[in-house]
């Protein structure tokens, strides 16, 4: 997710939510825009949902279509880029004769550095990737079996509760992917626990209507309410965990 630099100071988790409650208002309009060529204006997931058979797949449109929505309003700071870019010109070639480097060095630099990403120890750097963070695939695998679970209600029965309980469990997924885009750098690790956050107030909504809404309906028995409460449940309390670590490396460097 492109982002830019705002300014020299590095701003907290709590600077990164205020800027990003701006930037989630602003995408909702998008968002009610897309759906407007529904009839019923349905969530955009159901239109997703349609077009991919595979759960799996429906899912991760969803996330892929909400970090394009979000990224289009961070602002891109070319100028910025441009000298960093510079920078690193000048560190790497000044006072240094070409055949200093070779293009077999660079290859083996390469393929050194691939591993990472297959490594469930560098999950959380920026040399890992997010298919191995463990919390993240909590999400996506729930986000996959409740749309199962959605589809298997009859038409008639599925109302708004049931429309809101989904979007929730989905929405957890692709805030913590828009957290992971930020990377763990100490300038936008700030960005990645305001966004992991984002992931545990869905958690908690997603919960809340489960609990006092969802329990009381016809269209879900006592033991997939158990089943979904448990893994929800869970998933909510290894996020929490998550934002807490993430806030020590942070504030002490952990990681």
């Amino acid at each position: 997710m492109s982002t830019g630099r705002f300014d020299d100071e590095i701003w907290d988790e709590y600077q990164w939510e205020a800027h990003l409650n701006e930037i989630e208002r602003k995408s909702d309009q998008l968002r009610k825009f897309i759906a407007s060529d529904s009839p019923e204006n349905d969530p955009r997931w159901m239109k997703l949902l349609e077009e991919n058979t595979d759960k799996e797949d429906a899912v991760d449109a969803f996330i892929e279509e909400e970090l394009q929505i979000e990224d289009a309003y961070f602002p891109e700071d070319d100028e910025w880029e441009d000298e960093f870019e510079d920078d690193i010109d000048d560190f790497l070639f000044d006072d240094i004769e070409e055949d200093a480097f070779f293009d077999d060095d660079i290859d083996d630099f390469d393929a050194g550095e691939e591993w990472k990403e297959l490594s469930q120890d560098f999950a959380r750097s920026d040399n890992g990737s997010i298919e191995n963070l463990t919390v993240y695939n909590q999400a996506r695998e729930l986000a996959v079996h409740i749309l199962q679970w959605f589809e298997g209600i009859h038409p008639k029965l599925r109302d708004k509760t049931c429309s809101d309980f989904v979007s929730q469990v989905l929405k957890i997924g692709a805030k913590l992917a828009g957290g992971y885009s930020f990377g763990f750098e100490q300038d936008f690790l700030g960005a990645n626990i305001a966004y992991t956050k984002k992931a545990l107030y869905a958690a908690n909504d997603g919960l809340r209507l489960l609990e006092d809404d969802l329990k009381k309906v016809s269209y879900i028995n006592a033991s997939q309410y158990i089943l979904l409460h448990g893994r929800l449940f869970e998933l909510r309390n290894d996020i929490g965990i998550y934002v807490q670590e993430l806030r020590e490396q942070f504030y002490y460097g952990f990681e």
